[in-house]
């Protein structure tokens, strides 16, 4: 009598274990496979002065993939990783792309002065000592920290420290 019981588990166990793994693969089928983080909404809903002077409004950029790069300009890895990015925003900014700099200096005449040398060409936002855009992403550990949000609104990549342009265009092609 016991047999047909443990058949019957057995069958059941099976099939629970077969639609657990269906719905883990359909979970996974939305999510690219460079996301190394698990995704959550992004915060877009904020607004900083940029260094030319504007004001930038990061939901504005939504639909878009967004690089979001907190950097420094006393940062000697913020400043190895900027010209790549400079090169992907100018590659991939037609597709639908766009890096926003957040400066997190004090000085806004450094920054602008920083901007100026390196040739960045992306909007470049000013913290000013206003560190809600940095609490809602953080904490952040280090500098350069980049998150890379896709067209629906979601983090998917973080980096702390730099990463290679390599890799920042392999993650932006596989959003794109």
């Amino acid at each position: 009598m016991r047999r047909p019981v443990l058949r019957e588990r057995s069958w059941i166990g099976a099939a629970r274990v077969a639609l657990g793994a269906l719905a883990a693969a359909a979970s996974q089928a939305s999510e690219p496979d460079i996301c190394n983080v698990a995704p959550r909404e992004a915060p877009l809903d904020f607004t900083l002065p940029s260094v030319d002077g504007r004001e930038i409004a990061l939901g504005d950029y939504a639909g878009r993939v967004i690089l979001l790069d907190f950097w420094a300009t006393w940062c000697a890895p913020c400043r190895e990783e900027i010209p790549g990015l400079v090169e992907l925003y100018e590659r991939y900014g037609d597709a639908g792309f766009v890096v926003l700099g957040v400066a997190v200096d004090d000085e806004d005449d450094a920054v602008e002065a920083y901007v100026e040398e390196l040739g960045i060409t992306y909007p470049v936002l000013l913290e000013n000592g206003r560190y809600e855009l940095r609490d809602a992403y953080g904490p952040l550990v280090g500098f350069p920290t980049s998150f890379l949000i896709t067209r629906e609104g979601t983090i998917c990549v973080r980096h702390v420290g730099i990463a290679s342009k390599e890799r920042h265009e392999a993650e932006i092609e596989a959003l794109l």
